[in-house]
């Protein structure tokens, strides 16, 4: 008696579904079916704390600022929209020395800036001096919070584009500098007996000076960003007794010098833009 070879029964093999939706239907009418996603360890949805700290430090001084203003306290307000500007300065070069960066924070910081430098600034300004001037008045707080908003989106759609080494347009810390600085010098001025002017009698001058800013930020004018200081880099023994002296100027009137230093910034662009102009026509005249 002969045994008959024993066949071993193989399970069918599966086609993968991606080869069945080929198989079973055209080139042109297939569904699209995504590959699937391999299992790995779960996404973290955490942020760092520190830098962020900052960013809500910024956006609180913006919102006190504000509440200042509308209580007539606007000396007050103008100081914390100058502590707003230390901390934004300070939540970047925190989150880049710790190795802290995430586009969470830098979203958060930009929704923060348009609060502490677009908002605030306009209304502060607009119930200092622009308020009795109607129509005019709350259409140059406006140009002021557009000219921010388009600023900010445009340094965010522009980052890695540019020149680092200058910002295209006043940055908008700068241009808050610049519009709560008239009313911080011109308040104390006042308390101190040097003027008599109120808000409502140097109205045109916050006009122009508020309409300067929100021009000046949508600008192509290069600003100096001081991006390239490098502050892991020796310095020379000298800068510290220049530092010191800096610490002692702005001690010494903190409205006149700060309000004077951004004023000469807030100019600087324009400056540079003629120089390059220059020089452009003087390389093409020597070609």
């Amino acid at each position: 008696m002969v045994d008959k070879p024993r066949h071993s029964r193989r399970k069918p093999l599966r086609v993968p579904r991606v080869a069945r939706v080929a198989r079973d239907y055209p080139e042109s009418d297939a569904p699209v079916v995504s590959a699937p996603v391999p299992s790995g360890r779960p996404r973290s949805r955490g942020i760092y704390l520190l830098p962020n700290a900052f960013t809500t430090g910024n956006l609180f001084a913006g919102f006190f600022a504000i509440v200042q203003a509308m209580n007539n306290r606007f000396e007050i307000a103008a100081v914390a929209i100058f502590i707003a500007m230390v901390l934004d300065g300070l939540d970047g070069r925190v989150a880049r020395l710790t190795g802290t960066q995430s586009a969470f924070g830098e979203q958060y910081d930009s929704m923060s800036d348009m609060v502490s430098f677009g908002l605030a600034p306009a209304l502060v300004v607009y119930e200092w001096s622009l308020r009795g001037m109607g129509k005019l008045g709350w259409l140059a707080a406006f140009v002021y919070v557009a000219g921010a908003a388009l600023r900010l989106a445009r340094f965010n759609t522009n980052i890695g584009v540019v020149d680092k080494r200058f910002f295209q347009g006043l940055p908008s810390p700068a241009a808050a500098a610049l519009v709560t600085g008239l009313v911080w010098i011109a308040t104390d001025l006042r308390e101190t007996r040097w003027i008599d002017a109120t808000g409502g009698d140097l109205r045109w001058l916050a006009w122009a000076i508020t309409v300067y800013a929100g021009v000046t930020m949508v600008s192509s004018a290069p600003f100096y960003s001081f991006k390239d200081i490098n502050l892991k880099r020796s310095v020379p023994y000298m800068v510290l007794p220049l530092l010191v002296l800096g610490f002692v100027l702005v001690s010494s009137d903190p409205p006149t010098v700060l309000f004077s230093l951004f004023m000469l910034y807030a100019l600087s662009g324009y400056v540079v833009w003629v120089w390059r102009r220059l020089n452009l026509r003087r390389q093409a005249a020597s070609n």
